[in-house]
């Protein structure tokens, strides 16, 4: 399989599209978090080379939440991803843009050329 993927996001219809999606495009889905506790410790438990994290997830901030998985396991791309456009989102995820794929262009394509 090719690289190892973590999805966050609170809904779980996306996890679940998201998922399927990737998967049959090649990436190795690890593991799926609804909440930024839960992220930590799949990051922790699996290093996955690639984590999308949602911008807007729940009533968490998902920057932040970006932010903690990239202390925590520094081996890992971090991607945030959303619904919304960068434009949208400028003011919201400030530096991390260069890092972020809305989620009506999520692809292994697309995230292998944000990790790489």
């Amino acid at each position: 399989m090719g690289q190892s993927c973590l999805i966050v996001d609170d809904n779980e219809d996306f996890l679940a599209s998201a998922t399927r999606l990737l998967r049959s495009q090649g990436l190795e889905v690890v593991g799926c978090a609804s909440s930024g506790q839960q992220a930590l410790k799949l990051a922790e438990k699996h290093r996955p080379d690639v984590v999308l994290v949602d911008v807007e997830l729940g009533d968490e901030d998902g920057v932040a939440v970006a932010e903690q998985v990239r202390e925590r396991s520094p081996s890992s791309s971090v991607i945030l991803i959303s619904a919304y456009d960068r434009d949208e989102l400028a003011a919201l995820i400030g530096p991390a843009s260069d890092r972020f794929l809305p989620k009506n262009r999520l692809s292994a394509a697309a995230i292998a050329k944000l990790a790489g």
